[in-house]
């Protein structure tokens, strides 16, 4: 048997990684600026991850959610802390994907309504009704064509009200910043006019922080940079630092009943020991406060090189929009600088979504590299 293709791959091997660091097979070093998707939030091999995981798979690695697990209790409870959302409840998956298919479920559950608003660029994952919510028409199936998305503008409140006034809306979904849209960032007052008009039509909003989200952004989410609450919040990627596990963050408005959500490994106890490692590493060494700071520094070493358009970003998630596409300087990156960058449906953004310890020495490297081939006209 062989592997499905489904991806373009690179010609690298790597069988060894710490910090902002991997290995391959080659004993070759490289510099990881992409963290996978932003999934890599405490960096590679974290002694504390590391640590918690080891100690939970020499005790137990799984049962069902038919017994009681108490570190899923202490996850929740960690998590409300750091997030500021103590009052709501958190239900554990395993994936963005999933995440996002309880959450629009869920809401349409509590509105008893089918038509959902989403965004020009969004993506929420590849399953069914998260599929359907994204806006890429290559990767969604005939089956999971559906008039129950209606796309609209990213920040266009005309657009939006005319959705609603048009429509019996369950839910909004939006990303706290659009990642694979190419870090697209919602302004303040367009979150603000979603919430207002879920207010207004009892719908729910949702807000889709998988990538975003876990401090990426210098807040816990994204979208605490307009200080607006949503209703459902879905969590994935860096939640568990490279251990598959998503969730979803529950206002105290829904009324839990058996059987409305359900998973089998959802919750397991490895994913909870990596979720519980993964905050206890963001709280003990402040990494909110070294995304915002390496985020501005980064920010302001690269403004003014003449190659960028633009710079999207918030805290350690960026966007850099280049005069030119990206292809050819991410390409010279990996080959003759060993550093992993992302790109994004726009094909002149570069992604750039480290870990949040990265320290100013790695990213002077990536520096000093992007300006060398900018002067070099690549």
């Amino acid at each position: 048997m062989k592997l499905f293709d489904v991806y373009p791959l690179f010609d690298l091997n790597f069988v060894k990684a710490e910090g902002s660091y991997l290995w391959n097979d080659k004993n070759e070093k490289y510099l990881d600026l992409y963290g996978g998707h932003a999934v890599i939030s405490i960096g590679h091999s974290h002694p504390t991850y590391v640590q918690r995981v080891t100690e939970q798979l020499h005790n137990i690695g799984f049962y069902s959610n038919s017994v009681k697990i108490p570190i899923q209790e202490e996850v929740a409870q960690k998590l409300g802390k750091i997030s500021g959302y103590e009052d709501y409840s958190l239900f554990m998956c395993n994936s963005g994907a999933e995440a996002n298919e309880n959450a629009i479920k869920l809401a349409s559950f509590h509105t008893q309504k089918k038509k959902n608003i989403c965004f020009i660029k969004a993506f929420h994952g590849r399953t069914a009704a998260a599929v359907a919510a994204t806006d890429n028409k290559s990767i969604i199936a005939p089956t999971n064509e559906s008039d129950n998305f209606i796309f609209v503008p990213f920040n266009n409140t005309t657009a939006l009200e005319e959705a609603f006034k048009n429509h019996e809306i369950s839910s909004v979904i939006i990303e706290g910043i659009q990642g694979v849209g190419g870090v697209q960032i919602p302004e303040p007052s367009f979150l603000e006019k979603i919430r207002s008009l879920c207010d207004e039509h009892e719908a729910v909003f949702i807000c889709d922080e998988i990538q975003s989200g876990y401090g990426r952004t210098g807040k816990f989410f994204a979208h605490q940079h307009a200080s607006v609450k949503a209703d459902i919040i879905t969590i994935a990627k860096g939640m568990g630092n490279g251990f598959p596990v998503g969730g979803v963050l529950i206002s105290p408005k829904f009324q839990a009943k058996h059987g409305l959500l359900g998973t089998t490994f959802g919750g397991n106890y490895l994913a909870c020991a990596a979720s519980l490692a993964v905050l206890e590493t963001i709280e003990k060494e402040n990494l909110l406060q070294n995304a915002t700071d390496l985020g501005d520094y980064l920010y302001e070493a690269l403004i003014d090189d003449p190659l960028i358009h633009e710079i999207r970003y918030q805290g350690l998630m960026f966007g850099i929009e280049l005069k030119v596409p990206c292809a050819p300087l991410r390409n010279k990156l990996l080959s003759e600088f060993n550093m992993l960058t992302g790109n994004a449906s726009c094909p002149k953004t570069l992604r750039i979504l480290p870990a949040l310890n990265i320290t100013k020495t790695e990213l002077d490297a990536f520096i000093e590299a992007f300006k060398i081939l900018s002067k070099s006209n690549l």
